[in-house]
């Protein structure tokens, strides 16, 4: 099986690399490029891969510009911290698009499709509308930008800008503002979870759920944890559970 990477980010290419040796060594990686200028030569002067895996903004453009001049044949796997290009990654040879920072599994699941659809489908109708659906899903999702609180008497708005953390505390579950004042709200952690933006906030355990605005500094601490201090939280250490470093770790990227 040989692929080839188009990529502009040297620390980017290395991880892929060893992400696709890890999945299989015998994997033929035969070029990695940097440009839509330098792919679109590539193609044009050498064989087509089996698979090409492609980030979507590179520093000379983006790379559907390779593929409308080339219109390869062989499955593309996009790779890209953008999911607005998600609907156009449709339009041509997409068997599947992973939203960085993706780990082993989600690219093994990927390369894993790639396997189970190569010579049984021709690559423009891999995708199901299931798989359509999904995205666009993901697409038009629109996370929480506000909670109300009851306060007395008043109905108090706040803007999910203004959240420092969200935390439980005997079985109840706050909401810490930068105003440093706790709200109790009807929302549990999971479902604050699912209802906010995951770029901006993560649950670093079962406790916490913070803004990545309101990181102060993070420190090594015992066993392989994270602590993490907030602006203007200090009632209580917040913790990276273990099982989360990695993920915590790709997210603050």
């Amino acid at each position: 099986m040989t692929v080839i990477i188009i990529e502009d980010e040297p620390l980017a290419v290395k991880r892929l690399a060893d992400l696709i040796h890890q999945y299989d060594e015998k994997i033929n990686i035969a070029a990695k490029i940097q440009s839509v200028k330098d792919a679109t030569e590539w193609l044009l002067k050498n064989p087509e891969p089996d698979l090409i895996l492609s980030d979507i903004q590179l520093g000379d453009g983006l790379s559907f510009e390779i593929f409308e001049q080339i219109k390869p044949a062989c499955p593309i796997i996009f790779t890209t911290a953008y999911d607005a290009y998600a609907i156009k990654a449709f339009k041509v040879n997409s068997i599947d698009y992973l939203l960085k920072p993706f780990d082993f599994e989600e690219l093994s699941n990927a390369l894993n499709k790639f396997k189970k659809h190569n010579g049984e489908t021709s690559a423009g109708t891999v995708f199901q509308s299931n798989q359509i659906q999904e995205v666009l899903s993901m697409l038009t999702k629109k996370y929480k930008e506000r909670f109300t609180i009851k306060a007395g008497n008043y109905i108090k708005l706040i803007e999910t800008t203004d959240i420092i953390c969200f935390y439980s505390s005997e079985k109840a579950s706050y909401i810490f503002t930068r105003e440093k004042r706790s709200y109790l709200t009807d929302f549990s952690l999971d479902r604050i979870e699912n209802l906010v933006n995951p770029e901006i906030f993560f649950r670093v355990n079962r406790k916490f759920i913070i803004n990545i605005n309101a990181v102060k500094d993070i420190t090594a601490y015992s066993n392989s944890r994270l602590k993490i201090n907030l602006q203007n939280y200090s009632e209580e250490e917040i913790i990276v559970s273990r099982e989360k470093v990695n993920k915590f770790k790709k997210w603050i990227e």
